[in-house]
């Protein structure tokens, strides 16, 4: 068994795919109408359909659940909200934790709670860019020391091979 989708009613579908279509960049698989099948699992379903299916009224909790989305380019995307052309409620502005990752929370035009995050792997490569050691690296993102060396692998081969060309360039001359 896996878990093939995560549905979320909404009060205005095309709004709400408007809203994952452009800050999101989730394109649209299947359009029903009144349910509709986006890229990353992620189904929006429309209120009075859902209800009419669970034969209930549905009430909308606070801060019961959220979607988690990645993007390593936290800045280019902060500056995609402040430029969406219907306001963006946030429920915490950027910032950063202390594991040293970076991201923001918001809602949706429905009030579900978004977090988007950086990418672990990501923050653990740009500690390792800015020179801490694979101790210091997992100390500080909470992650285990061997997936540290995992994820910082590539960045140190990278460093050497470029360390290691300038002295063959300043050894040529």
């Amino acid at each position: 068994m896996r878990l093939k989708n995560v549905l979320i009613v909404v009060k205005d579908i095309d709004r709400s795919k408007r809203f994952y279509q452009d800050l999101f960049g989730l394109r649209t698989i299947t359009d029903f109408g009144g349910n509709v099948i986006l890229t990353e699992g992620l189904v929006l379903q429309d209120k009075s359909t859902w209800e009419q299916l669970i034969e209930k009224e549905t009430i909308h909790g606070d801060g019961d659940m959220e979607l988690y989305f990645e993007e390593n380019q936290m800045d280019d995307f902060l500056k995609k909200l402040e430029a969406y052309p219907e306001p963006v409620r946030y429920l915490n502005k950027p910032m950063e934790h202390a594991w040293g990752q970076r991201v923001v929370r918001i809602y949706d035009p429905d009030g579900h709670m978004i977090e988007v995050g950086e990418a672990m792997d990501f923050v653990a490569r740009r500690f390792c860019r800015a020179g801490m050691t694979l101790e210091e690296i997992a100390e500080k993102t909470q992650l285990p020391l061997d997936q540290v060396q995992g994820i910082c692998q590539v960045e140190i081969a990278s460093q050497r091979s470029v360390h290691e060309q300038s002295h063959s360039h300043s050894r040529q001359r």
